[in-house]
């Protein structure tokens, strides 16, 4: 007996992606949480979830938040439906999207459908996503249940780096499943390793004086020159290594076939005056760390590349979320894989992300195996920038994926 065809409502999840965009949950400073959140309860609830809304407690964020930008109360929402199943999929995204900046050709936060696509501030990244997997659990429940218990997590702060989301919800306990998907991601392949991030700062000192008499002072700007040299040939190293993970689909058209670690110096600030000489400059930027790298190991390569350095500075570091790898020959892998061939038509390559995810941090803290797959395309959506779009197609078909992988 064939397969019962069963499709989301294509109406109904475009409705649902109108009013999740209409939130301008902008981060920084973190807006509109609590209205969305309150919004999004009932629709769970309905479909017979039990709902919980986390707010972080403010001790806990003035403690782990340094972000000044950040203001409000963090608010998270984790909907859990129990079917008796014996396996549990957690599936992740975030609510917080990017600031609107620049001349959009419409308002960033109200839906334009034009051309076969849609228009908007995170229709890709990430709340396309959300719409979706809501329009699919609707048309799921409607017929019966999915084969997976399910834990739904949606939170905040993802967009500037924040602990305050997924890594509080790990930390806290509240990330627990057998597997998970995380939505925050295009659909060119399925994701299964990312790079590792570590900011740094570098503050060169000196002595200030009239700038008529600049041989009287230290000038911090000048002093700055040979630490930026030495950044730079060490950034030739570690940009010369590659790791085992593919490049995604669209680098690779780029020339690009491997995740590649990166050091980059993005920031520099000295100097108030023309005609003072500067007693400070603070260089700035990132290290990105693959899979076979440590994040200790790439915080002292830094260090030993400075030390020799006949420079008075102060060197610190910030590590932020760490590499992730799952393994391609999982079990869940494959499934994710099939789910997306009957779903949206093709047979997705496997690839690692040159960004950073927070789902590494709950990755590496819990060990469930994970998947990143979600909405958009890379070279096309551009997420972050003017006019974000994502094609009807892609919506429509990557909620017809995430039929075939909760279907019964």
């Amino acid at each position: 007996m064939p397969e019962e065809i069963l499709q989301p409502d294509k109406e109904y999840l475009l409705d649902l992606l109108r009013k999740i965009i209409s939130f301008p949950t902008v981060a920084p400073p973190g807006s509109n949480y609590v209205e969305i959140v309150d919004w999004l309860i009932p629709l769970f609830k309905e479909m017979g979830f039990a709902t919980q809304k986390i707010v972080m407690p403010q001790e806990v964020f003035a403690a782990r938040c340094s972000d000044s930008r950040l203001v409000g109360d963090r608010i998270n929402l984790r909907a859990d439906l129990d079917v008796g199943a014996k396996k549990t999929l957690v599936i992740y995204a975030h609510l917080d999207v990017v600031p609107a900046e620049g001349a959009w050709d419409s308002d960033p936060f109200q839906v334009v459908q034009k051309s076969g696509r849609v228009y908007g501030r995170g229709v890709s990244d990430c709340k396309g996503s959300i719409a979706a997997l809501i329009a699919t659990l609707k048309a799921l429940m409607e017929k019966g249940r999915p084969k997976y218990n399910l834990s739904v997590l949606l939170t905040t702060d993802e967009e500037v780096g924040g602990y305050s989301g997924l890594c509080y919800l790990t930390d806290l306990g509240q990330v627990k499943g057998d597997l998970m998907l995380c939505m925050d991601g295009f659909c060119d392949d399925v994701v299964i390793g990312s790079n590792g991030i570590i900011t740094w700062d570098v503050v060169v000192h000196g002595r200030s004086s009239h700038s008529g008499s600049s041989f009287l002072g230290i000038n911090a700007v000048e002093r700055s020159i040979p630490v930026m040299e030495a950044l730079m040939t060490l950034k030739k190293v570690v940009q010369d290594r590659r790791s085992h993970l593919p490049a995604s689909t669209a680098l690779e058209a780029m020339g690009k076939k491997n995740v590649m670690p990166i050091l980059n110096i993005t920031m520099i600030n000295g100097g108030i005056k023309e005609n003072i000489v500067p007693d400070r400059c603070t260089l700035r930027g990132d290290r990105r760390v693959i899979p076979e790298e440590s994040m200790d190991d790439a915080m002292a390569e830094i260090e030993r590349t400075l030390k020799p350095l006949d420079v008075e500075y102060d060197l610190k570091f910030y590590p932020g979320y760490p590499p992730m790898m799952v393994n391609p020959d999982h079990a869940w892998v494959a499934e994710v894989r099939d789910a997306v061939q009957k779903g949206m038509g093709f047979y997705p390559r496997l690839s690692g992300a040159q960004g950073s995810l927070d789902q590494a941090y709950a990755t590496e803290k819990t060990g469930i195996p994970t998947c990143v797959f979600g909405v958009g395309r890379q070279m096309e959506a551009n997420i972050h920038g003017l006019n974000e779009n994502v094609r009807v197609s892609d919506l429509m078909g990557f909620a017809q994926f995430l039929i075939e992988l909760l279907r019964a």
